[in-house]
């Protein structure tokens, strides 16, 4: 691979990072447009570049890329988010059994630290932390289980979903439920009882429900229509 070669997918990288963290923060909205010339004239690069990057975004269902048309920002799919809970809660559920089997005490402490962190962001109404801290608890549970790839499949589901979460969590200010979900998956992990952690972690997943409900009610516009 030549210099060049690196140096524009280190480009790459760093737009994607930057609109990657923009849209999940919400501090690009859903429907939100993106000028392919403001984004290469703020990293001050060609518009390839940024072209590379917005195929990757869109490939994660994070933007919509139309010919002839602007880009922007990609609303919420019902469907999508269907699809991908049922993916995750396969993995996830298969990651908490095994790490109910294998967890022992330093794990336990490792999970003990996620939350304690997790209690501080919410002293702090941090709910964009928070999401952070929901990532390290998720991974660290993989790590426990001895499965760490189980967590890029959980990685990439969350990754759809991150905005109705941090949407649901500013608006709902649902993270002291979310935590006491985490201290009860905690608990049976650390119990070492396989069953109850999965029980707990699908518990923990079904909370998204209401949150897309309320959503989907108060905020209708920031939704695609998966009827067309």
């Amino acid at each position: 691979m030549t210099t060049q070669t690196q140096d524009k997918r280190g480009i790459v990288d760093e737009i994607v990072d930057f609109l990657y963290a923009e849209i999940t923060s919400l501090r690009m909205l859903p429907g939100t447009r993106i000028s392919e010339p403001d984004i290469a004239e703020r990293f001050g690069v060609s518009r390839q570049p940024v072209r590379d990057a917005f195929r990757r975004l869109e490939a994660m269902e994070l933007i919509l890329v139309r010919p002839k048309k602007a880009t922007e920002v990609r609303k919420f799919s019902a469907l999508a988010i269907e699809k991908s809970r049922f993916v995750r809660a396969a993995v996830e559920a298969a990651a908490l059994r095994e790490a109910a089997k294998k967890c022992g005490k330093a794990d336990g402490y490792q999970l003990d630290a996620c939350i304690a962190m997790q209690h501080k962001a919410l002293v702090q109404n941090d709910h964009i932390g928070f999401g952070d801290l929901d990532y390290d608890f998720h991974d660290q549970i993989c790590r426990i289980g001895c499965v760490p790839y189980a967590f890029d499949v959980i990685r990439a589901e969350k990754a759809k979903v991150d905005r109705l979460c941090i949407l649901g969590l500013a608006k709902e200010r649902r993270m002291p439920e979310l935590i006491a979900d985490h201290e009860a998956i905690a608990t049976a992990i650390k119990a070492n009882d396989p069953e109850a952690a999965a029980s707990a972690g699908m518990l923990h997943l079904s909370r998204l429900d209401e949150t897309i409900a309320a959503i989907r009610v108060n905020s209708a516009a920031y939704f695609e229509d998966d009827r067309s």
